[in-house]
């Protein structure tokens, strides 16, 4: 069955989903170890979410990439994680979602969370032909994921490092066999996660070696 070009695909159960984040230790460790993010996670700044390992892999090198060396699975509540997307705006100007400009700046003034559309990565972190949803949370949004929506957090860097070593050495079954069981996700209806298709530009590419 083919992939549609845009579905939200993650790790969940009936009340929760896990994203993914990466962070310098200094943060990560703490976070992990407590279950909750410290002080010094700043609540005042937009912070994405990614529900896709494989593209949390793309953007931190397997967890290699300077700031980005301890990689979190965060499991947040469902109730929240939905609210985001149902009070969220494209992160992008689209003129068939937006009258002009100026509406769309306006929703993005007003909307605490941002949805954009990035390439889904397969194991060599190739760009497959589908989209991997980014979820970026400012505001109340990023408040409340800090501090209400929260389950638990784990530092999955030890699993990035694996799976990235048995890639290396050639074994794709076996690293595919570590993967996070990613299935579709039921988005809430009437919001960006789940509109029409638009084009957004790549994240720019993480040399890993």
């Amino acid at each position: 069955m083919d992939e549609p070009t845009r579905r939200v695909r993650a790790l969940h159960t009936e009340s929760t989903i896990t994203v993914y984040q990466a962070y310098r230790p200094a943060l990560g460790l703490p976070a992990a170890r407590d279950g909750r993010f410290p002080p010094s996670w700043k609540r005042s700044r937009m912070t994405w979410i990614k529900p896709s390992f494989l593209w949390m892999m793309y953007r931190s090198g397997w967890g290699l990439k300077e700031g980005q060396e301890t990689v979190l699975a965060v499991e947040i509540s469902r109730e929240g994680f939905d609210w985001a997307l149902r009070n969220s705006c494209l992160s992008h100007y689209d003129r068939d979602a937006h009258t002009d400009r100026a509406a769309w700046k306006g929703e993005l003034r007003a909307s605490p969370a941002r949805v954009q559309w990035d390439p889904e990565r397969d194991l060599r972190l190739q760009a497959l032909p589908y989209r991997s949803l980014q979820l970026g949370l400012a505001g109340e949004a990023s408040r409340r994921y800090a501090d209400e929506w929260t389950v638990s957090i784990r530092d999955v860097t030890p699993l990035a490092h694996r799976i990235h070593a048995l890639v290396r050495a050639g074994e794709p079954a076996a690293a595919a066999a570590l993967l996070p069981e990613e299935r579709p996700y039921p988005a809430p209806s009437q919001s960006p996660a789940v509109s029409a298709e638009v084009p957004f530009p790549e994240t720019p590419p993480v040399k890993v070696p």
